[in-house]
C-alpha cells in the first residue's frame, strides 16, 4: 500500500504561481512513476505531468513551458511548480504513484483556483 498526501493548492490570480507537493509513504520502494492529473468541473480527469524514478519527465501540451515537475527521492515527494497560471488551469489536482506492477495509487486531491 502507498499513501499520498497532497498540499499547496489555493487561490491565485492569473499569471501567478503555485507549488503543489505530494508526499508518499508506505510501500514506496515499489513506486516507479509519480505525477499529477487534474479534473475541472464537468470535465474528465486529464493528465498533467509525470516523472519516473530515473528522472524522465513528460507534460501535457497545455502546461509545457509553464509547469515543472520534480521529484525528491530522499523525501519520497513529488512537486509541481506551476507558473503563468491561467483560469483554465482551475481544477482539482490529483497526485498519483504508479508501481512497476500493480494498481495505481491516488491522493485525495488539492483544489487550485485561478481567478481572472
Amino acid at each position: 500500500q502507498v499513501q499520498l498526501v497532497e498540499s499547496g493548492g489555493g487561490l491565485v490570480q492569473a499569471g501567478g504561481s503555485l507549488r503543489l507537493s505530494c508526499a508518499a509513504s508506505g510501500s514506496i520502494f515499489s513506486i516507479n512513476a509519480m505525477g499529477w492529473y487534474r479534473q475541472a468541473p464537468g470535465k474528465q480527469r486529464e493528465f498533467v505531468a509525470t516523472v519516473t524514478s530515473g528522472g524522465s519527465t513528460n507534460y501535457a501540451d497545455s502546461v509545457k513551458g509553464r509547469f515543472t515537475i520534480s521529484r525528491d527521492n530522499a523525501k519520497n515527494t513529488v512537486y509541481l511548480q506551476m507558473n503563468s497560471l491561467k483560469p483554465e488551469d482551475t481544477a482539482v489536482y490529483y497526485c498519483y504513484a504508479a508501481p512497476h506492477a500493480g494498481r495505481v495509487y491516488w491522493g485525495q486531491g488539492t483544489q487550485v483556483i485561478v481567478s481572472s
